[in-house]
């Protein structure tokens, strides 16, 4: 009976809930005719009209600090990062000095050879080794270092610490210095042991060269990731260009030999104009002659790899333009995409 009777009590109240339900009661309509509710939109209204004389606020700037400020603070912590960062700075020195060595013994002194074709084959065989070894290592071992700091640009950016340019300046900026003490080391070392010619002209030539063919294969690793999500990604898609720069250098095959529908992208290959620079400021101006056949050196230099001593200047032009070319697009990808993962 008793069981019976709290069966009944709980239907009557389902029943009385569903009466509620369905007298169509709506809350919002009770709270939007109660005394509350006119009191606090006046209240709203109220506090949205500023004060008579009042100006509404304004910031002239995005950021909090100018432009050079962002740029001076980005410089700063960048050093900080490489200057802590030895796997990177000092295996850097440390794999140029190995290589540096390993070149000169390999290639000692053929750089005052003039025998034969051959000899001058083997001097310029030294240059593409080098450009292509060590350009490579300096692309490939800067994709993970970017790669990580990226992502503590975007969490920066998220608090509008700074904007994308200043990052991106301080970035190529820091690199820099490292690959001039980088390309010193290499240079000097390289230079006396192969035994080039000892002049302050083709000794500033020949590191010029190796100073911004190592500035734009960094730039260019460094632009690789900012365009792709990962360095992963990154380095598969740059090992393609390493392979078509390499076979378009003019060191395989001399630009003159290249078939003419293909010879367009010779002019493309950033190998092909450092080589151009290296061997002419070298060789272009040598007017001693080959004792095999009596072929004068810079004659040979010009009628079978097509480099003119004249044109020097603007192949230096060139090697400098790509270095400013990739920074540039490297900062632009940093501005334009955003690949962080939530």
């Amino acid at each position: 009976m008793q069981r019976q009777s709290f069966r009944d009590k709980r239907i009557n109240n389902s029943k009385l809930a569903r009466a509620k339900y369905t007298t169509g009661i709506s809350f919002s309509q009770v709270y939007r005719n109660s005394e509350l509710y006119r009191r606090n939109k006046s209240l709203i209204k109220e506090l949205s009209t500023p004060p008579e004389g009042s100006n509404d606020l304004s910031f002239p700037t995005e950021y909090s600090q100018t432009f050079l400020t962002q740029c001076s603070a980005c410089l700063w912590k960048q050093s900080l990062s490489y200057w802590r960062n030895p796997p990177y700075t000092a295996v850097k020195f440390f794999y140029t000095t190995l290589i540096a060595l390993l070149f000169g013994t390999m290639f000692w002194g053929i750089g005052r050879k003039r025998h034969s074709q051959q000899d001058l084959f083997n001097a310029m065989g030294s240059m593409y080794a080098s450009v292509l070894f060590m350009g490579v290592q300096n692309s490939a071992s800067v994709q993970p270092v970017v790669a990580v700091e990226r992502t503590v640009f975007y969490r920066e950016r998220a608090a509008h610490m700074y904007s994308p340019l200043p990052y991106a300046l301080g970035q190529v900026a820091i690199e820099l210095p490292y690959i001039f003490v980088q390309s010193l080391i290499y240079g000097v070392i390289v230079y006396a042991m192969i035994g080039f010619e000892w002049t302050a002209a083709k000794f500033f030539w020949y590191l010029f060269f190796m100073y911004f063919t190592l500035a734009y294969f960094t730039f260019y690793g460094m632009m690789s990731v900012g365009l792709t999500p990962n360095y992963n990604v990154a380095s598969v898609v740059s090992t393609a260009f390493y392979a078509l720069w390499n076979l378009f250098s003019g060191f395989i095959t001399p630009r003159t030999r290249i078939p003419i529908w293909w010879r367009w992208y010779y002019w493309l290959s950033l190998i092909a104009w450092t080589l151009n620079g290296l061997v002419t400021s070298q060789f272009g101006d040598v007017t001693a002659k080959f004792e095999s056949n009596g072929v004068q050196v810079s004659e040979f230099v010009e009628s079978y790899f097509g480099f003119h001593h004249d044109f020097l200047w603007v192949v230096a032009v060139v090697v400098v333009s790509f270095a400013v070319l990739f920074a540039f697009l490297f900062g632009l990808s940093i501005k334009l995409f955003n690949f962080q993962k939530r």
